[in-house]
């Protein structure tokens, strides 16, 4: 029995034999070719040995023919073990089971604490937090990791500045920077309306005050369309002029589309693994794919695990594998001037106001080069030119 480690797998048996007939008993087990061992010789009538587990049904039939016989004194290997086990399983279960659930109740959320905010905030705050299931009783290996979760605060509240996200132990901490709201001007009562830019006028609303111009006249950037001042030299009244001149305006703009475009675009396939991670080596929990993408996005997200308050030298890992490929717009010639005009319309009409309108617009230059189309285009807008201008005392 040289090979020790078939031996435990295997199962061994320590024997005690006692009679007069040992020797004869050992010569038939050998030619039985029954493996025995460190066999002991205690005096004429007493010996002990070792023999492998899968041949005690054959040395009981052997003692039968020999003048001896045989006691088991213990067992030892795999076998043993696992009987061993088996019949203490409902301790080591329970020993088990209860650090399992201590290693669980550690990594989750038991306080979610926001400071920096008003209230009013933070109930906004914690709701969308909930959204994204950071709240208590939530696993954090299950959660977003704390770059994620600021990045989705900040999109989604428009009242804060800025938020800082900590996650200590059990807790989850939001320091809040909020928007300092700038206290509205208080307006003087009496102002005129002037052009915030050269335009021609197309129509005018008037509400309050004198309108000093009228459809057709051209007017430069800071004439007084609208008066605060009515009535005559006798009658003379000050009043917050209001209304609105709308005029036609013109901007240009430079706007180049290229006619072969190479991007990358997810194909919809994918997988996600998921690991234990020991520092020295990972180890997959589940979702064992191994299909190969000759392109793919790999997103890793980190989860450390906690016993308590004390961080383990392990961690979760979820790995989301995405497979990509390799896709080119082609546009022709007037499909790119089409889609030139397209872009230029959207860029101008997102820095004009709500009410602005294009009239028309003219290509003014067209040209091709180094697979670019590039267009200079003048466009006529209809936009309201008023802006409100105080009437200063003495005017």
């Amino acid at each position: 029995m040289k090979n020790g480690w078939t031996n435990f797998v295997i199962g061994t048996v320590r024997i005690r034999i006692v009679g007069k007939g040992i020797e004869r008993f050992l010569n038939n087990c050998v030619r039985q070719q029954i493996m025995i061992s460190n066999v002991h010789k205690v005096d004429g009538q007493l010996a002990t040995a070792t023999i492998l587990l899968k041949d005690v049904k054959k040395i009981r039939i052997l003692i039968r023919n020999a003048d001896c016989k045989i006691y088991f004194i213990r067992g030892r290997g795999f076998p043993f073990l696992t009987k061993r086990v088996i019949k203490n399983s409902g301790f080591a279960l329970g020993f088990l089971s209860f650090f399992i659930i201590l290693g669980l109740l550690s990594n989750m959320v038991w306080k979610v604490e926001i400071s920096g905010a008003e209230p009013q905030t933070e109930h906004q705050m914690t709701k969308q937090l909930a959204k994204i299931g950071v709240k208590r009783g939530e696993f954090q290996f299950l959660l977003e990791s704390p770059e994620k979760i600021q990045r989705y605060l900040t999109d989604n509240m428009n009242n804060i500045t800025w938020v800082g996200v900590e996650v200590r132990g059990t807790s989850y901490h939001f320091q809040v920077v909020e928007k300092n709201e700038p206290k509205p001007q208080q307006k003087t009562p009496y102002q005129h309306l002037i052009a915030k830019k050269k335009a021609i006028i197309t129509n005018l609303f008037v509400e309050k005050g004198q309108p000093l111009v009228k459809v057709n006249d051209f007017v430069n950037e800071g004439e007084v369309l609208v008066s605060g001042i009515i009535g005559n030299e006798k009658n003379k009244k000050v009043v917050a002029a209001k209304g609105k001149v709308y005029g036609e305006t013109w901007y240009k703009s430079e706007v180049e589309v290229p006619l072969k475009t190479d991007f990358q675009v997810l194909t919809g396939n994918g997988y996600t693994k998921h690991y234990l991670d020991f520092q020295a080596f990972k180890m997959p929990l589940w979702a064992f794919n191994k299909e190969k993408y000759t392109s793919k996005v790999t997103e890793k997200v980190e989860h450390p695990l906690y016993f308590f308050k004390w961080k383990l030298p392990l961690s979760y890992e979820k790995v989301a594998v995405r497979e990509e490929q390799n896709s080119q717009r082609v546009y022709s010639k007037q499909e790119a001037v089409e889609k030139a005009l397209e872009i230029g319309r959207k860029k101008l009409l997102s820095t004009l106001g709500e009410d602005a309108k294009i009239k028309g617009e003219k290509v003014l230059h067209q040209e091709q080069d180094n697979g670019k189309v590039r267009l200079s285009i003048h466009y006529q807008v209809i936009e309201n030119i008023a802006n409100t201008q105080p009437i200063i005392q003495g005017d």
